[in-house]
């Protein structure tokens, strides 16, 4: 072989290797992120025309890709069921808005393009078969998840959550307003337009994210759980102790007094009560004073455990929020945050995490959404899984917290979530919202109490007090209802 030719071989084979390195390289390395760029409009239209896999609630579709009939660019559609039920769950997938929530989230194992479709992709190169996603499963309980969103008033802004507090799968999550996600996943530019105009003027609406992980509002008495396990972990607390329960009370620094409820049953015991008394009728004056005592570096150290300050575990829900605990706070703001008030604010998921740590003896269990992931061939990719979270509180005082928390249900604030041959255990809260006559309403808790199955959490927000009245345990009866089959 002479030197040309040789040189002329030396220089095919290096141009082979590299066509053949850069074709390996996007094809199985650089693939994702080429197919995610804002700027690749062909991979777009390309990925949009594809079948996306289903998300399923009890084996049947609530998002799905369906076959274009009509001459469209588009080989596919995607088509939502039951939309308002599940918008804030699915979210949407749309050509030119994007995508959110669960369609976001989850796009390469919706798109098929998840590393751990590789094989399925891999034979769908050699028969020619067209590429599909793989579905997704819910934990979602439909009929809990249809009880809870039927039993939030039309009209209000608000959210209910539901987990198994012993596994932490998430059972229901809704909010009100909805939406039809439909109207985000039409393929005409014009019209997607012309529907997200229409969406805007909805007051209250929460087109790009999920209301229940991310919308902060003070949690009211229902922190007092909070108040509760730091004076128990002390000992300043105990379930059959007695304390002070004046009127009012004015805290250290300030000459503004903080009162129980006016005209409310705390008064029918001015001076001493109960521990198991101020809990069920949810006074003010015992948490304010009694925080004094327990200080602020414990209650940051419980807050903290709780989760407050940290965004919750990924759930493809995104955005989230973090619920707040301030630090630092004046002796007086740490007596009006004791009550969930001053700059405490929670998230409707943050709280349903208090009341799952407490139903399970302590223990956080990861709240989960996604029960299964599986290929078109029915090939099981992903399996639930119950993961602990963390340690947030002693056994003992999560047993003490429980006992506590049945004094509502049973003689106070709760009343109206008892359902009857369901063991329930509870807080309500109340929150004003700054000088306003308008409050945040809450409940949140657990059944049964003695072996809980589910943590249940409502929020209602900005609501007279005579709207609030009874109304988050009167929804909190209705999902329990769905739940026992009462």
């Amino acid at each position: 072989m002479n030197q040309a030719i040789r040189r002329t071989w030396v220089a095919v084979v290096l141009l082979m290797a590299i066509v053949l390195g850069a074709t390996t390289y996007v094809q199985f390395f650089a693939a994702d992120s080429l197919n995610n760029n804002p700027l690749n409009n062909r991979q777009l239209i390309a990925n949009y025309g594809n079948a996306r896999g289903a998300i399923l609630v009890d084996g049947k579709p609530v998002a799905e890709s369906v076959k274009n009939q009509d001459g469209s660019q588009f080989a596919y559609r995607r088509v939502y069921h039951d939309p308002e039920l599940y918008s804030g769950l699915t979210g949407y997938y749309s050509f030119s808005s994007g995508s959110t929530q669960l369609e976001s989230s989850m796009e390469s194992t919706l798109s098929g393009t998840s590393d751990s479709q590789f094989f399925n992709r891999l034979a769908d190169l050699f028969t020619g078969a067209s590429s599909q996603g793989a579905n997704v499963e819910l934990t979602i309980d439909p009929k809990v998840q249809k009880a809870a969103y039927d039993a939030l008033p039309d009209g209000f802004k608000g959210s209910v959550v539901v987990t198994e507090p012993k596994t932490g799968k998430i059972l229901a999550m809704v909010s009100k307003p909805s939406y039809d996600t439909n109207l985000m996943a039409v393929q005409s530019t014009s019209q997607l337009a012309k529907n997200k105009e229409e969406l805007s003027q909805q007051s209250g609406l929460a087109l790009n994210w999920n209301p229940a992980v991310y919308d902060r509002v003070s949690p009211g008495s229902s922190f007092k759980l909070l108040v509760l396990a730091a004076g128990l972990e002390t000992g300043y607390f105990t379930v059959d102790g007695t304390y002070n329960n004046s009127t009012s009370w004015t805290p250290p620094g300030t000459s503004k007094k903080l009162s129980n409820f006016d005209g409310g049953i705390c008064s029918s015991q001015p001076d001493k009560a109960s521990l198991k008394f101020i809990v069920a009728q949810s006074c003010n004056t015992p948490f304010a004073e009694g925080v004094q005592t327990i200080g602020q570096k414990k209650m940051d150290e419980v807050a903290t455990a709780f989760g407050f300050n940290s965004k919750p575990s990924d759930l493809g829900l995104a955005p989230t929020s973090a619920s707040v605990w301030p630090s630092d706070m004046s002796p007086a703001n740490l007596s009006y945050a004791s009550i969930g008030q001053y700059d405490v604010q929670a998230t409707t998921l943050q709280m349903n995490e208090v009341a799952m740590a407490i139903a399970n003896d302590g223990v956080l269990m990861k709240p989960q959404l996604v029960q299964q992931v599986s290929s078109p061939n029915l090939e099981v990719l992903q399996s639930f899984k119950a993961q602990k979270e963390r340690d947030v509180i002693p056994s003992k005082v999560a047993n003490d917290l429980t006992e506590l928390m049945k004094q509502p249900v049973a003689s106070g604030t709760a009343m109206e979530a008892k359902v009857p041959g369901v063991d329930l255990a509870a807080k309500t809260g109340t929150a004003q919202i700054g000088s306003t006559n308008k409050v945040q309403a809450w409940i949140t808790g657990f059944a049964p109490a003695d072996d809980p199955q589910v943590a249940i959490t409502v929020n209602v927000q900005n609501l007279t007090y005579q709207q609030s009245h009874g109304l988050t345990s009167q929804i909190m009866n209705k999902v329990e209802r769905a739940v026992f089959n009462k």
